[in-house]
């Protein structure tokens, strides 16, 4: 049996890890500026490298670290009214979510995934928004099914960014709300795939390899918001949304 050593190396000389290297540095600039992306890019890419089972629960890990290394702030500044709604019926729905994950065909879920950021990422560039007001059995049925996306897929933010994101709050707002939202969801996320038994070793060197390099591009993320124009940074974002759901659904 290849010991831990043995698993290392060879992950190092997998080629599918330079590749993962360079989304997750793309998703933590993007996390870090924007308090999202984590998932919305590494969810369709480690899925296609890996496989949903072996590549959600990596982004899930990576997804709680960038998650913790942003909250601190956050946590005192968000609309709590309306996260907290969002996020507790999140965590609620989450393990059912996990079941479609431990159960579903690999493919179909894979393709699932990329369709699902295809058309986030096409929604956003459209510039709709939902417009209407946040009563409290509306923010739970958008976390409702935030949650049962986070468990399956990795990905609880495009109903929720969508959500938010509608309203007139500052961008800082908006971006203090979705950090206190994706940490919440991140922490309820992981166990589920714990006690399923799919966080396993490959999963653990993996996560290890990938994690400094987001945990330095969150902070590479953070130094930018509020220096690069948003008209610029949401340009590329959408360029990367629209390729990767494509990749993830066609290849």
């Amino acid at each position: 049996m290849t010991g831990p050593a043995g698993l290392l190396a060879e992950t190092l000389l997998d080629p599918r890890i330079i590749a993962a290297i360079v989304a997750t540095a793309i998703a933590g600039v993007m996390r870090g500026y924007s308090g999202f992306g984590t998932a919305i890019l590494l969810a369709p890419t480690y899925a296609l490298l890996w496989g949903p089972r072996a590549g959600v629960p990596v982004m899930l890990l990576m997804e709680l670290v960038a998650s913790a290394q942003l909250l601190p702030r956050s946590v005192r500044a968000a609309d709590h009214r309306v996260v907290l709604s969002l996020g507790i019926a999140a965590a609620i729905t989450t393990p059912l979510g996990a079941w479609v994950l431990l159960t579903a065909d690999p493919l179909v879920l894979r393709r699932a995934i990329g369709a699902m950021v295809l058309c986030f990422g096409l929604l956003l560039m459209s510039g709709w928004r939902y417009h209407g007001m946040r009563p409290w059995p509306l923010n739970v049925a958008i976390g409702a099914i935030s949650g049962l996306m986070k468990g399956s897929t990795g990905m609880s933010g495009p109903p929720v960014i969508l959500y938010l994101l509608a309203g007139k709050e500052a961008a800082r707002q908006h971006r203090d709300n979705l950090i206190l939202f994706f940490g919440i969801i991140g922490i309820v996320a992981v166990v589920p795939p714990i006690l399923g038994g799919i966080v396993n070793r490959a999963t653990l060197i993996r996560a290890v390899i990938l994690l400094p390099v987001l945990y330095l591009c969150v902070r590479i993320g953070v130094r930018l918001f509020g220096i690069v124009p948003d008209r610029w940074y949401r340009g590329i974002a959408f360029v990367l949304l629209v390729a990767t759901g494509l990749t993830a659904l066609l290849f």
